[in-house]
């Protein structure tokens, strides 16, 4: 790859190619780079890590809110755990990285999951009801031997997530946690990163591999195709039974715990927040998750510098006061053109511009990334920057639903679905129940249609009227059709 200069414009569009925009943006916006040279491995840069991190932070507090603790388990897990469950190592098995060399009589896998490293320590952990629940998350990378096409966060072979397991006395209050999860994913996800999502519960067939049932937050990209971002699990007794996890209950008789799993990987989501707030100059970056939520351009000359820049370390200070995060980019060696772009590319959200004419006036010059609006304000006004950081916050995600809201088609035939996934979009149609011909009927959707079908919404009961729009039986669903990276 060949060396890029900071600062150096895009030279696709994104309504035009946005494949090849994600590609040009993600590399000189610094977020990844890809020289490494590992199939479905990237090295993230410290812009990008600097994001995840702080989009850590909120999924954090959230957790910890809702009474999650955090733990740190292993990165390998024994085979004999990892069989234990016969679905879930069905269907992750051509998907592990195995460790099979390692001076010792044990294989052992890099985790793909980690349903089967909690389960026994949950085991050991829980003796009663009143133990219960017990709620437990981690920070974690996860390798999966991905064999598909990959792309650089949206798809790979290791990404940084988040993982939640969590046990429970009952299924009731499991089944609670599952709507919990994606109430975490609508006040983190849409609500501070702007992107909004779809809940929908994956049909039979498309279920986490050990779930009695999953529900995936699908989100739209600007190419139209479906992402997948957090993504929670009823895991109900399958894992506790194949580990003999029991509690006593209050009549002091042995159950099987009840537990829950919820995925929110971070990594992936950056590339969300990227898509769907970004445009032609680069990223556009939530006040909320920022690094730097305010850069100052100091415009001096030999004569000025020492009055400007002494000038611009006061408002520096006033911001930092605030509990902003600032940056002065006083480089003398590039011309403030060139600084503007650079930290347009970089995403952030407010650029102060601090000159003569500015420091004579006692103003600033705001320019804001998402409406590219300049502005003269008087420093003092600068004390309501974080309110202004909040307005920004919540353009971004008013546009982003506007973009998704118009997407959903109700659909009353195959030409009609196909329509709806050329453009981009989702089919509402009616659909069979049963999974026998579920399975058939998706089957005719991906190879005569293109799409996928991602399955019910999660929070909202739709019944059906009429037939399956794909094989003229009864229905007694409403799904939704997409395509999906």
């Amino acid at each position: 790859m060949e060396e890029k200069r900071q600062g150096e414009g895009l030279n696709v569009k994104k309504e035009e190619n946005f494949s090849d925009w994600f590609s040009e943006v993600i590399e000189k916006a610094e977020i990844v780079d890809l020289r490494l040279g590992v199939k479905g491995f990237i090295v993230i840069r410290p812009w990008g890590a600097q994001i995840i991190e702080n989009m850590f932070e909120h999924l954090e507090k959230e957790l910890q809110r809702k009474g999650h603790k955090p733990t740190f388990m292993p990165s390998v897990i024994p085979k004999e755990n990892l069989t234990k469950e016969s679905e879930h190592i069905k269907g992750f098995t051509p998907e592990v990285f195995w460790l099979k060399s390692i001076g010792e009589n044990q294989e052992l896998a890099l985790r793909p999951t980690s349903e089967t490293v909690y389960t026994p320590m949950f085991k050991l952990w829980v003796r009663s009801w009143r133990d219960l629940p017990l709620k437990l998350y981690q920070r974690a990378h996860v390798f999966r031997l991905d064999t598909k096409a990959t792309r650089p966060l949206i798809r790979g072979r290791e990404f940084i997530w988040i993982e939640c397991h969590d046990a429970f006395a009952s299924k009731e209050e499991a089944e609670k946690q599952v709507q919990e999860d994606i109430d975490t994913t609508e006040k983190v996800m849409h609500q501070i990163y702007g992107v909004p999502f779809f809940p929908m519960k994956r049909p039979e067939w498309d279920k986490f591999a050990g779930a009695e049932y999953t529900v995936g937050s699908d989100c739209f990209m600007p190419d139209g195709k479906l992402i997948q971002q957090p993504s929670t699990h009823l895991m109900g007794q399958k894992f506790s039974k194949a580990f003999n996890a029991k509690f006593k209950n209050k009549e002091d008789k042995e159950e099987y715990l009840w537990t829950t799993a919820y995925g929110p990987a971070v990594s992936r989501i950056l590339a969300s927040v990227i898509a769907t707030h970004g445009d032609d100059s680069g990223l556009i970056l939530p006040f909320s998750i920022s690094p730097i939520q305010v850069v100052i351009i100091p415009i001096f000359t030999n004569k000025n510098k020492e009055e400007i820049m002494e000038k611009t370390s006061k408002i520096k200070s006033l911001l930092e006061k605030k509990d902003v995060k600032v940056h002065v980019d006083d480089e003398a060696e590039k011309r403030p053109g060139e600084k503007y772009h650079l930290w347009e590319l970089k995403g952030i959200p407010f650029r102060i511009e601090f000159g003569e004419k500015e420091m004579k006036s006692d103003e600033i010059t705001l320019f804001t990334r998402d409406t590219k609006e300049k502005k003269k304000i008087k420093i003092a006004d600068l004390s309501d920057i974080k309110k202004m950081g909040e307005e920004f916050d919540r353009r971004l995600r008013e546009k982003a639903d506007d973009f998704s809201k118009g997407r959903i088609l109700d659909c009353n035939d195959k030409k009609e679905i196909k329509r709806a996934i050329e453009s981009g979009k989702m089919a509402r149609v009616n659909f069979c129940s049963t999974e026998k011909e579920g399975i058939k009927c998706a089957e005719a959707v991906e190879t005569q249609l293109g799409g996928d079908v991602r399955g019910t919404l999660a929070n909202k009961d739709e019944i059906p009227k009429g037939d399956c729009i794909i094989c003229g039986k009864p229905a007694t669903k409403v799904v939704y059709i997409g395509k999906s990276y």
